[in-house]
């Protein structure tokens, strides 16, 4: 049996005025730095709730600053989806 003839299809390229509005759209560079800040904000309030056994950040929140410096470190993954 013949063997067919490849075909080789040319690759798209979009113009280049499509491409300069799409590296425009998806311009992010605020992600990494803010998500960092926040895991790090969030790590350095439970590390300060623990040694200074509980006096510190807020001494009136207690046992609430934990899930304040999770809930720092839940924003960090949560600013994490934005990041391409």
């Amino acid at each position: 049996m013949p063997k067919s003839r490849i075909r080789k299809k040319a690759d798209y390229t979009p113009p280049p005025a499509k491409q300069a509005a799409a590296i425009k759209l998806t311009n992010r560079s605020w992600v990494a730095p803010v998500m960092l800040a926040l895991f790090v904000i969030g790590l350095a309030w439970i590390v300060v709730f623990y040694v200074t056994d509980g006096s510190l950040p807020w001494d009136t929140l207690g046992n609430w600053n934990i899930v304040v410096g999770f809930g720092f470190i839940a924003a960090g993954f949560g600013v994490s989806t934005q990041w391409k």
